[in-house]
């Protein structure tokens, strides 16, 4: 009877660890958003647009205020790659994959080279806004989730 319940149970727990490990977001680069010097850890995180943002301790996640800190969550959801692009965040125009650029590491696709070229001519939090602030990631329309 324990063989038959090791050899049932043990394989059920390692498929379910597998699973839950797969739907995780990959962290590798990825900064706290409050404290951009810090790594992210997955066991640091609040429910954030129906997605997950990171944070490097206990302390941050108190600290998140979503109105304030909304342009680097947004990014910290693309950059994860648990939001997905749906148009140009200039435009709210059909992406053109030809026009795509990384902003800090997060890959973004725009309808045109003017928009591309918009951004590109922008620096810091300035790109980073241009981008990834609430009114750009709604007219990008980010789809956040599997």
């Amino acid at each position: 009877m324990k063989r038959l319940l090791v050899a049932v149970v043990v394989p059920a727990m390692l498929a379910a660890a597998v699973l839950v490990a797969a739907d995780a977001p990959k962290l590798d680069n990825i900064k706290c958003i409050l404290n951009p010097k810090a790594a992210a850890k997955a066991d640091k995180s609040v429910d954030y647009k129906g997605g997950k943002v990171y944070f490097c301790c206990d302390n941050c996640p108190k600290k998140f205020d979503a109105t304030k800190n909304a342009t680097a969550a947004n990014h910290q959801l693309v950059a994860t790659g648990q939001a997905k692009q749906g148009k140009c965040p200039l435009s709210g125009g059909d992406l053109n994959p030809a026009t795509k650029i990384t902003i800090q590491g997060a890959d973004v696709c725009f309808c045109c080279d003017k928009c591309k070229g918009k951004v590109e001519g922008a620096k810091g939090a300035e790109q980073v806004e241009m981008v990834f602030g609430n009114a750009a990631f709604e007219k990008a329309a980010y789809k956040v989730g599997k």
